[in-house]
Parts: C-alpha cells; sequence; structure tokens
C-alpha cells in the first residue's frame, strides 16, 4: 500500500503535537487554549492568529482521535486527488470559515440575548461582567475542517459505499454526509449547552460546498495550485475512453453488416473498460504500489493502446 500522503500526514503530526504540548505545558501552568484557542471577537483576548491556530488544538484524547481518524480516513483520499497545496488550502481556508460562522452565531445569540442578561450567572447569585462572560466562550478543535474534508468525499465520491458504525450495511458517501448534516442542524437547534461547536461544523461544510462549487465553475482557477500525478492519470484515461467510447459508437452505428460481430466486440470492450475502473479504483484506494502484476500490465498495456 502507498504511503499516506505528505500533508495528510503533516496535518496528523502536527496536530497530535499541540495536543501533547497543551497537557505538558498545562501543567506547567501555561493554558495554550486561552491563547490559541478562538475567543469570541468582543472579548479582551481575541487575537486575529486565532482562527488558524484554534483548529490545532483539542481538549480531550477522544475529541482529537475521533477528529484525526477523520482526516486521516478521508484526507488521504481527497488528496491524492487534488495533491497537496489544494488539499492544504481546502483545509486551512474552510478550517477559518467554520470559526467564522461560529463567531457570526455567538454574536447572534449575544444580541438575542441582551448585553444585561450576559452581566449574571445563574450560580448563587454570583455576578460577573459582560466582559468577563464572554471571555469564557472559547472554540478548539479542527472539527470545522474535517467536516469540509467529509463533504468533499461525497461530493466526488457520492456513490462510494462506506461501512460505518453501527449500521451492517454500506451506506453511500452523499447520504452519509446529509446524514451528518441532519444530525447538526438538529444538534444545534435543540440549544447549547453539549460543548459542541455544531454551527462551526457547518460552517466548515459550508464554505468547502462554495469552495468545491467555485473550483467546478471555474476549473483554471484550480490551476495554481498544480495537478497531482494521480489527477493527472485519471485525467489522461479519462479523455482516452471517451475518445474510444465515442469512436466505438460511431463504428456501431454507422455498420449494417457482421451485426453479431459488433456485439461482441462492443461486450468485450464494456468488459475491459469495467476491468480498467476497477484497477482505477484501486489506485485511488490504496495506491499503485497495491495492484498486482497483472493488474500492472493490463494498465499499461491499456494506456499503450489508447
Amino acid at each position: 500500500m502507498n504511503s499516506m500522503p505528505t500533508m495528510t500526514k503533516n496535518l496528523l503530526i502536527v496536530n497530535f503535537l499541540a495536543f501533547i504540548a497543551t497537557w505538558v505545558l498545562e501543567m506547567r501552568g501555561v493554558d495554550l487554549t486561552s491563547l490559541l484557542g478562538l475567543h469570541f471577537f468582543l472579548a479582551s483576548d481575541f487575537r486575529l492568529y486565532q482562527f488558524v491556530t484554534y483548529m490545532f488544538l483539542h481538549g480531550s484524547l477522544t475529541h482529537i482521535f475521533f477528529n484525526m481518524f477523520a482526516l486521516w480516513m478521508f484526507g488521504s483520499v481527497i488528496e491524492r486527488v487534488w495533491g497537496p497545496k489544494k488539499f492544504l488550502f481546502y483545509y486551512i481556508c474552510c478550517g477559518i470559515g467554520a470559526g467564522f460562522v461560529q463567531e457570526l452565531v455567538q454574536y447572534a445569540s449575544y444580541m438575542y440575548e441582551g448585553i444585561a442578561a450576559y452581566q449574571y450567572v445563574n450560580a448563587g447569585g454570583v455576578q460577573m461582567s459582560t466582559d468577563a462572560y464572554i471571555n469564557l466562550w472559547t472554540t478548539i478543535g479542527a472539527s470545522g475542517a474535517v467536516y469540509a474534508i467529509l463533504l468533499a468525499f461525497g461530493m466526488i465520491f457520492p456513490n462510494e459505499r462506506l461501512f460505518i458504525i453501527p449500521f451492517p450495511f454500506p451506506i453511500k458517501a452523499k447520504w452519509l454526509v446529509l446524514g451528518y448534516i441532519a444530525i447538526e442542524l438538529f444538534s444545534a437547534m435543540s440549544g447549547p449547552g453539549d460543548g459542541v461547536a455544531h454551527m462551526a461544523h457547518l460552517g466548515g461544510m459550508l464554505f468547502g460546498f462554495l469552495l468545491i462549487r467555485y473550483w467546478q465553475k471555474h476549473p483554471d482557477s484550480s490551476q495554481r495550485f498544480g495537478r497531482s500525478r494521480g489527477q493527472e492519470f485519471f485525467d489522461n484515461m479519462k479523455r482516452r475512453y471517451d475518445e474510444r467510447r465515442n469512436t466505438n459508437n460511431m463504428r456501431a452505428e454507422h455498420t449494417d453488416t457482421r451485426r453479431e460481430t459488433d456485439a461482441e466486440y462492443n461486450a468485450r470492450k464494456r468488459q475491459n473498460q469495467e476491468e480498467i475502473d476497477a484497477i482505477l479504483d484501486k489506485i485511488r484506494k490504496s495506491g499503485y504500489d497495491s495492484l498486482s502484476k497483472e493488474e500492472k500490465k493490463k494498465l499499461f498495456d491499456q494506456s499503450r493502446e489508447s
């Protein structure tokens, strides 16, 4: 199996190092969450750089484990398709977008509740200033960016079947993404209190959707990132398949004799194309080195004939 893509591996390393640093420095009296977590923009300790740094911090082992597992599972695939530069740009932009949406939601809640409501905390009649209260709002975690990666997988491979616990049957990626969106919306509407930034998750997916749609409508705009070898390979194979498919269709349409031979010819070509598609899918999932000698030879022969 191919090694993990570079950018995905580096993101995993940075996140785990930040988690360890948070734990070690906390024992020494240094609170990284307070310094690098994303605070409400009206708070006295809000800084612009927190829109980036917050996504590399996590509050618990469970928190970082599930985020990094999803990043490894889906990010590896997306990076192989897009290449490292485009993948990192998407990851960071969606993480920033998730933080921006979270800030908007907090501001809306702040204005709706009324400033006076934040001057008191219902805990034994203890009074707290507005500034002290909003300083308590801190967002951390890579979930917004990770949810955006999940969305990208669902949009690029909508019919890919995934086994997700606790379901004993495979689920198509597009239904999995829609299910997560529904769950996050329901959780957000149920009200605060669970300590999870559900709107940040949705915000990451929203920015991811807008970015992917923009790239789809303006394909030239993403050329500055360069193209991964996998993307170039898939594009070339797709172009050759399309050309050959058009040639086969023209041959079938303009041939009035030897119908049986043409039918056999087209059936053989369809079977060959299905086999090549399966090989390409295997490359996408596990890399070129996962192919057997026979599969590599078939792919080589196919490219030489095209």
